[in-house]
Order: C-alpha cells, then sequence, then structure tokens
C-alpha cells in the first residue's frame, strides 16, 4: 500500500462519521448542482445527534429536496442560505427555513468569507470527486464553481468518492492531503435529458443565430432557448467556447465541426466552463478530456477574462424586462425564483469584448390561470417592473433583447428609442397598451 492509499483509509468515514468534524458556527459551502455530495447532505439531520448549534449551509442549485430543508426541528443547529433557486428552496424559504443572498459569480465568495472571517465562523467545504489516482489526486469532477477557491483559503474539506463522477481538467485537482474526511459512496451521477424545444423556441435561436458570426465564442445556459440556438449554430464555423455551464449541446457542436475553438484570441483550443449537468454522454466526453478546462468562476465569468476572447457572445435569459431595458432574471415581484449567477458578469464582459454581443432571451409572454382555471396571457415586455422586482441586469447594461417577435438592439438608444423597439419585439396583443403606457408615464 502507498503512503496515499495509507491516508486515505486513515480518512475514510461513513457520512455521520464525517459530520461530527462539523463544529458549532461552521459555515458549510456545499459544492454546486451535480457536483453536490449527495451522500453526505442526506445526512444532514445527524447534526441533530451531535449537539452544534448555529451552523449554516451554503448550496447553490441544490438537485434534491432534502429532508433538512423543510425541516423545523433544524431551527438552532442549522440555517440554510441559497446562492441560487428552485423549487425546493422557494417552499423552504416560505417555511423560514432557507433564505437568498444576493451575488454575482466572481465576488460572492470574497464577500461570504469576509463575513465567515467577521463573524468568527470556520468554512467547511463539501464536495464530490472522482477517484484518487496513483498520486494521490482526486478532481472535483462536474463542479470547479467555488470549491478549489474553498480549499486554497484553508477550508475544512470533507469529500464523497464516487466512481460515477469524471475525471476533468483545470481547477479541479484534490490531494488527499487536503482532506479532512472521505466518504466513499456508487449513487448514480445526477443525469438530465434535453426537453424537446418549441417552434417559439426554435424562432428565437434563429433570430439569436443570425447575430452570431464565425469565429465568435459562445456562452449557452440550459434550457429550450439554448438548446435551439446551439442546433441553428451547427452550420457556423471556428466557433469558441468559454461559459459557465458546459452543456449537452455544447459537445453537438464540437462533434460537428462547429465549434473547434480556434479563433478565441485567448486559450485556444480549450473549451473553457465552470461546471457541467447533463446526459450520461456529456460525462463521458469530459471525463479524462483535456480540452475541456473547468475553472473557477472567479475567473471564468469575470469581466476582464471574457472580454480576453474575441466576438464574445452571452446569451441568458430574463423573466420580465421593462420599456427602458432593466431586466429581472432572478425574482418573481418580491418572490425569489432562481438566482443572478453569471449573467450581469456576462453581460458586461460580452460588449468589452472585440465585437462582443450580450444577448437577453425571452418569450414574449407566460401564462398564468384564473380562480376557475382559465389561462391568463401576460407580456413579459412591460411598463415597469413588477413590485419587489430585483434588477439582475440594469439598463445601463443590456444590449440585445430577442422575443420569438424579432430583435431590439438597445446600445446607445435613449429611452424613447428603447421603448419603441421593445414594443416592436411584444407580443402584438400588449402592443397598444405598451404604447398607452409609453404616453400616461412619459416613458420617453
Amino acid at each position: 500500500m502507498t503512503q496515499y492509499e495509507t491516508m486515505y483509509e486513515q480518512k475514510k468515514m461513513t457520512a455521520e462519521q464525517a459530520l461530527q468534524l462539523i463544529q458549532s458556527r461552521d459555515y458549510m459551502f456545499s459544492a454546486q448542482a451535480s457536483g453536490e455530495p449527495a451522500a453526505i447532505l442526506d445526512k444532514l439531520q445527524y447534526l441533530k445527534k451531535t449537539g452544534v448549534r448555529d451552523t449554516i449551509i451554503n448550496t447553490c442549485l441544490p438537485l434534491k429536496d432534502y429532508p433538512w430543508l423543510h425541516d423545523q426541528e433544524m431551527k438552532g443547529i442549522m440555517f440554510h442560505n441559497g446562492w441560487f433557486f428552485c423549487g425546493p428552496l422557494r417552499q423552504s424559504q416560505k417555511e423560514k427555513l432557507t433564505s437568498a443572498v444576493p451575488q454575482r459569480s466572481t465576488t460572492i465568495l470574497r464577500h461570504t468569507l469576509d463575513r465567515i472571517r467577521y463573524e468568527g465562523r470556520r468554512p467547511v467545504v463539501l464536495a464530490t470527486v472522482s477517484p484518487m489516482d496513483k498520486n494521490g489526486y482526486m478532481t472535483l469532477s462536474v463542479s470547479a464553481i467555488y470549491e478549489r477557491d474553498l480549499i486554497n483559503a484553508g477550508a475544512l474539506t470533507i469529500v464523497e468518492v464516487n466512481p460515477n463522477f469524471p475525471r476533468t481538467f483545470g481547477d479541479t485537482l484534490v490531494h488527499v492531503s487536503e482532506v479532512a474526511a472521505v466518504v466513499e459512496s456508487d449513487r448514480p451521477i445526477p443525469c438530465a435529458k434535453l426537453a424537446p424545444y418549441t417552434e417559439t423556441d426554435a424562432a428565437i435561436g434563429r433570430y439569436i443565430a443570425d447575430l452570431i458570426e464565425d469565429g465568435s465564442t459562445i456562452q449557452l445556459g440550459i434550457g429550450n432557448i439554448p438548446n435551439a440556438v446551439a442546433n441553428e449554430l451547427k452550420a457556423k464555423k471556428h466557433l469558441g467556447i468559454h461559459t459557465e455551464m458546459f452543456t449537452e449541446t455544447m459537445v453537438d457542436l464540437i462533434e460537428c465541426g462547429a465549434v473547434d475553438n480556434s479563433q478565441k484570441g485567448f486559450m485556444n483550443g480549450y473549451s473553457v466552463c465552470s461546471f457541467t449537468m447533463g446526459s450520461q454522454r456529456l460525462y463521458d466526453f469530459i471525463d479524462n478530456n483535456p480540452s475541456v478546462l473547468f475553472k473557477s468562476s472567479t475567473f471564468s465569468n469575470d469581466p476582464y477574462t471574457i472580454s480576453r476572447n474575441n466576438k464574445f457572445v452571452s446569451i441568458n435569459a430574463s423573466l420580465e424586462i421593462d420599456l427602458t431595458g432593466q431586466c429581472a432574471s432572478e425574482t418573481v415581484g418580491n418572490l425569489q425564483w432562481s438566482g443572478t449567477g453569471g449573467q450581469s458578469e456576462t453581460v458586461q464582459g460580452a460588449q468589452m469584448s472585440p465585437g462582443g454581443k450580450s444577448i437577453i432571451a425571452m418569450h414574449s409572454t407566460y401564462t398564468t390561470k384564473d380562480a376557475d382555471g382559465k389561462p391568463i396571457l401576460h407580456s413579459k415586455i412591460v411598463p415597469f417592473l413588477a413590485p419587489g422586482a430585483a434588477v439582475t441586469t440594469s439598463r445601463n447594461d443590456t444590449d440585445y433583447v430577442v422575443t420569438e417577435y424579432g430583435v431590439a438592439w438597445l446600445r446607445g438608444l435613449n429611452i424613447k428609442q428603447r421603448a419603441e423597439s421593445l414594443i416592436r419585439i411584444a407580443h402584438p396583443d400588449f402592443r397598444d397598451e405598451l404604447r398607452k403606457a409609453v404616453d400616461k408615464y412619459m416613458i420617453w
């Protein structure tokens, strides 16, 4: 047995044993999304038996509805902070067990660590890693958003070692000597299937594809619209990838030859990302693949880093946009719905890039139901954002806005011109109403 194998065996524990390392007032960070160590998080209610008090768990887009999210007995023992909300977190917030942390992906970790130091707390990172190699190294696999930064900052590190997780390159290496506890598991890696997109999504995808030139560097997210965009990009040439999330549609673009990363102008030859989630095909593609680099979001989402790529095109979504260009992308009125993620930074970085473009893509409408179950159509382009809405992208930064009715290029336009441009791409049923609002509220 090598020295590293011996060290590994000495640190091997059950999830419950590993959680006994948690002390009162610790601030725990869970790895992002599919990188979350579910085998450990499943056991967090064990903290009720260890006697700890006033701990915090910080997640970023958790994929499971963990029981502790709704366990009132955890009050006083552990509170939950969310950097990016999903359905279970929205319910947990209603139960007063979760609160959102306003954030930008490149600064939130520094801000949180500042707060931890001020409050005298100890940082702890919980992450899933790929198995150890002969030199004692594991990798953070599918998420490098902030995990390596935390280890560098001296956080107590507890890992779930899982052979179903791919070995990746970039800011992902973790040596066994840096780890306080190893919890082994064999659970399946979380997989997500591509949902079929609608003709509305396809129309938006075509408009966006027309804006993307050969040789552009692209940032896409997950969802129907990005999937539609990627499908329309298959005829392009010499595209590059520099993104927060590496998606399955990017594998398609690489395999069909549209992406070769040859003209990025920065980190040529590499697809750069911070995390991934998708199908087994996607995980197989990135496994031991040195052409895909997982970099901390403090690097990959930094507007300066982004600006070093040629013709950088960012494509983000919004829930609502007002007639001056303010985008509410993370709240529905006063209710937290998702999170800022890297939107504000990719928007700025794209416009700093030579020939770059920032695109906000959205359906022109959404539907709710009245008390009788009858559908009610609403415009996503509105005179004013809903009361309490958080502005994710300010009107100072909004560039292109695309709906199924066309493209509004707001760069350099005054308020009057912006309102006219956005009304042109609103749903026809709402255009007269929006024009009346322009006159009533002097949006000019």
